[in-house]
């Protein structure tokens, strides 16, 4: 287990952050030999390591510090809201930023502690993080001990142990980077945690004690890495190197291109290049060509996003189905320190058994020979070893739809591209824009909710608006606007929806908006109320950056219950649909359609995925009571008792998200539970996303992958295995003020070492 020295032993890791943005081309930061302080050993010899990294990789050491100097201002000199932006926090020199601002404690609590909140009951922790977070949302007072901008906060206490940092960050350029950092932390027993964007509710994306893998600043491919693919070029089979492999699968999916994206890019990258592909085409003479699916917000990961499942509701869902339903094939460095790519190589049709893609029958994979060679032109790909005993098959299973961040490090992604469609965005709220007119002003606070209600019934249950199945898989909504691909009837629908809603004085047109974007009614990457173009004006660092709503904020969704709800069970009855939107409001929308049937049977994306209608959210704890006690049993088959349900989405499951009890399914995980007793009582968020049967399958195959955990993210697979626990002192945290004296906080430089590895990643809530 990985040692935490609290209180004062903190102040002993030195910062170079700021010397390795003064100095970018240092392999090694000024300072980068401590780190003992959050976890890992003083004695470690990083130098071992840099002397195998690439030029421009960085390796430096961080501390408490280097996050209140890159973090806090986005929180503390910018309102909640436009001006807020994931990639300013992304970019900063430190690598430890992240998006949701309390997750740089444990269990994203900034109240100290030194056996990570185990005896805090749930509905403490909740009420403090929510009420801080409203508040900030809101733009009122922030309580003092929660506020960044309060210099005696607990966010600005050094000593703080609940401190959820890594001591060293790596920023690999290339893969051999991966390679060297995985070979030394296997000599020396070092855990990964391994980040792209941070954009993880349920905060897998670092942790203390841990060697950050930032990949932020790894190789880009995606500006150069669209293949357009031609039956000619295969001759009949994929090559040895399995370099065709990703074309030969595409074109087997009816499909005639793909892109290769790297490792440390995010969405906004990703469409940003393949509008620019577009473009040309058009300036040439041709036509826009290529269609990217994937995440609502620039800011977004495609890695991280497409492994939990990839929910693509402004771009397609319906159309196109998830995001695991878009790879074709996949590089990544494994525990064992094998770089390796893989994907199908064997398929059949699945027309007969109603699916809209191939099943896959085999998966091939090889490894690189060369590991050293940082040079990508003269990577050598061969067969694997005779000691590789990772079956590539229940790799291809595991990382589509199992979670990033544990099965190794991928370092890059082919994915599917479409047939470009013209699409439109329609809202009732006025936008930056496109305002209302002077008549329909008036009538937005009224229209406005009742349109939120009309996309779940145009998407869900069309047909009582007379809305055709095909119109109505054109369409879905993260939040707010609705994306129509192709042909749709949204206007028509919405004056049927006027009228059965007894609304009929509203001015021609009906208050409908048309959102288009400053980029051009082209442009995918400028659908979004936080697009940068509309806003360049009072925010000119935002000129020419892609959406990242929500904007950041203290926490995400951080206890709620994102549920799956079953098509079947909206179906028995309009009531049933108008029953959750009356209670918490409309869903997530980027289910149904193609979404059912694009699964290749060789993911773990769950069932329930593919039979959802929405993902609904229930997020206070009467709202969460009354799921699993009253719809719970309604909505999922219960009859086994020994096989619980999937039943989240695995997108947006929260940092203490949990299952119903193990005791009882139709009881919620009771809230005046501390975090330790939930966590072993309750059902875990891992099998409430999966499943009992997908997740015993995930969890052997990490066994296989990844025996010793060298990735072992926060609430990620086998992160809730049981582990040796050690006594831990109790402790009295009832103050709420810092400076009340009611807090046991290590004030003195006298200080004890208390293992706490096993807590931080124990409470699977």
């Amino acid at each position: 287990m990985l040692l935490m020295t609290i209180a004062a032993s903190c102040l002993l890791l030195i910062t170079s952050a700021a010397a390795a943005a003064a100095d970018p081309s240092a392999s090694v930061a000024s300072g980068a030999g401590g780190g003992g302080s959050m976890g890992l050993p003083d004695s470690l010899s990083w130098e071992d390591l840099t002397s195998k990294l690439s030029p421009n990789a960085t390796l430096i050491s961080v501390s408490h510090a280097d996050y209140v100097k890159d973090c806090f201002p986005e929180f503390t000199d910018f309102p909640s809201g436009p001006a807020r932006f994931y990639q300013a926090l992304n970019e900063k020199p430190s690598g430890v930023c992240l998006p949701h601002l309390f997750y740089g404690w444990d269990v994203g609590y900034p109240l100290p502690s030194t056996n990570g909140h185990a005896n805090e009951t749930c509905s403490r922790v909740v009420q403090d993080v929510i009420n801080a977070n409203n508040a900030d949302v809101s733009g009122t007072t922030i309580p003092e001990s929660y506020d960044p901008a309060n210099p005696n906060s607990f966010l600005n206490d050094d000593s703080n142990p609940s401190l959820n940092l890594p001591p060293m960050v790596l920023f690999p350029v290339v893969a051999s980077d991966v390679i060297a950092a995985i070979k030394f932390a296997e000599a020396n027993n070092v855990e990964f945690s391994v980040k792209n964007s941070g954009h993880s509710y349920l905060g897998a994306s670092q942790k203390k004690g841990t060697l950050l893998l930032n990949m932020h600043r790894y190789t880009q491919y995606s500006a150069t890495g669209i293949v357009d693919c031609v039956a000619s070029m295969l001759d009949g089979s994929v090559a040895d190197d399995l370099s065709t492999q990703p074309c030969a699968l595409s074109l087997a999916k009816d499909k005639s291109a793909y892109v290769r994206v790297g490792g440390g890019e995010n969405w906004e990258k990703v469409y940003l290049n393949v509008e620019d592909a577009n473009k040309a085409l058009e300036q040439g003479g041709g036509e826009y060509k290529y269609h990217a699916f994937g995440g609502s917000a620039g800011s977004v990961s495609p890695l991280g996003w497409t492994f939990q499942g990839g929910l693509g509701g402004n771009t397609g869902g319906s159309r196109y189905g998830f995001g695991v339903d878009q790879v074709l094939h996949i590089e990544m460095v494994l525990p064992n320190s094998h770089h390796v790519r893989f994907g199908p190589t064997k398929w059949a049709d699945a027309s007969a058994d109603g699916y809209t893609f191939p099943r896959t029958i085999d998966v091939s994979g090889l490894c690189r020979s060369n590991p050293e060679e940082q040079d990508e032109e003269k990577w050598v790909w061969d067969s694997c070893p005779d000691d590789f005993d990772i079956d590539f098959n229940d790799l291809w299973y595991a990382v589509r739809g199992g979670g990033g961040g544990t099965w190794g490090v991928v370092t890059s992604l082919y994915l599917q591209l479409h047939e470009y469609t013209s699409f439109e965005t329609y809202a009732i709220t006025p936008h930056p824009t496109v305002q209302q007119s002077p008549e329909c002003e008036p009538l937005v606070p009224t229209l406005g909710p009742l349109f939120d209600d009309f996309k779940s019934f145009y998407v869900i249950l069309p047909s009582l608006l007379d809305v055709s199945e095909e119109h109505s898989n054109a369409c879905g909504s993260p939040f707010g606007p609705f994306s129509c691909y192709g042909d749709d009837d949204v206007d028509q629908a919405w004056a049927r929806f006027l009228v059965m809603n007894n609304v009929t004085d509203v001015p021609e047109g009906n208050c409908l908006l048309r959102l288009v974007s400053p980029r051009g009614a082209k442009s995918l990457a400028g659908w979004s109320l936080a697009d940068g173009e509309f806003f360049k004006d009072i925010y000119p660092r935002l000129e020419g950056r892609v959406s990242s709503m929500p904007q950041p904020t203290f926490v995400p969704n951080y206890n709620g219950a994102n549920v799956l709800v079953p098509s079947a069970w909206i179906e028995e009855s309009e009531e049933n649909l108008q029953t959750l939107l009356s209670m918490i409001g409309g869903p997530y929308l980027a289910f149904g359609g193609v979404a059912r049937t694009a699964s290749d049977q060789a993911n773990s994306l769950s069932s329930a995925h593919r039979d959802a209608a929405g993902m609904f959210y229930f997020s206070t704890f009467d709202e969460i009571d009354y799921f699993w006690s009253e719809l719970f049993p309604k909505m999922f088959d219960i009859s086994d008792k020994s096989v619980f349900p999937p039943v989240f989405g695995g997108n947006h499951a929260g940092m203490l998200s949990s299952g119903p009890r193990k005791d009882d399914w139709t009881k919620a995980c009771p809230p005046e539970w501390p975090l330790e007793e939930r966590a072993e009582k309750c059902i875990s968020v891992q099998e409430a996303v999966y499943g009992t049967t997908i997740l015993k399958r995930l969890e052997a195959i990490k066994e296989a992958v990844d025996p010793n955990y060298m990735f072992d993210c926060h609430r990620c697979i086998g992160n809730n295995r049981p582990k040796t626990k050690k006594p831990v002192e109790e402790e009295d945290n009832s103050g709420t003020d810092k400076n009340s004296g009611a807090l046991l906080i290590g004030k003195s430089l006298s200080v004890i070492v208390v293992v706490v590895g096993w807590i931080g990643s124990q409470f699977m809530v």
